[in-house]
């Protein structure tokens, strides 16, 4: 793994916000070796626009408070349907989950490393 410690505490914290604010489907990927601009990707889903605000908003807050740590830039804040903030280390995913079934990034990283993002269990559906 070529993950640096920091940035992947930084990447559970954005985790964390995200499922917080019921976000599903959250994955971490090591695309250093892939990419070379960025040493990880996190991917998650909402179901509305409204959502993908609110769990954009928490992961950007949370980050900010434990890590000091700000995106460099925001995409597609505008569109709501998949927004990306950029942090330079890590970038982060928000897709609505139409937007993510087309797009296919899992699928496209589906050879790099998954990273452990020591999320707590969901509850089980009733």
């Amino acid at each position: 793994m070529t993950v640096p410690d920091t940035v992947l505490a930084e990447l559970r914290t954005a985790a964390s916000a995200a499922s917080e604010k019921l976000a599903t489907n959250i994955n971490g990927y090591d695309v250093g070796e892939r990419l070379g601009i960025t040493d990880a990707f996190l991917i998650c889903s909402a179901p509305s626009e409204r959502q993908i605000g609110a769990i954009c908003e928490e992961i950007e807050r949370q980050l900010k408070t434990v890590h000091d740590s700000a995106p460099l830039r925001r995409e597609g804040k505008d569109s709501g349907t998949w927004v990306l903030l950029d942090y330079g280390h890590m970038v982060v995913h928000v897709q609505h989950e139409q937007e993510r079934a087309v797009y296919g990034l899992d699928r496209l990283y589906a050879d790099v490393p998954k990273l452990e993002l020591h999320l707590p269990e969901p509850p089980p559906t009733v």
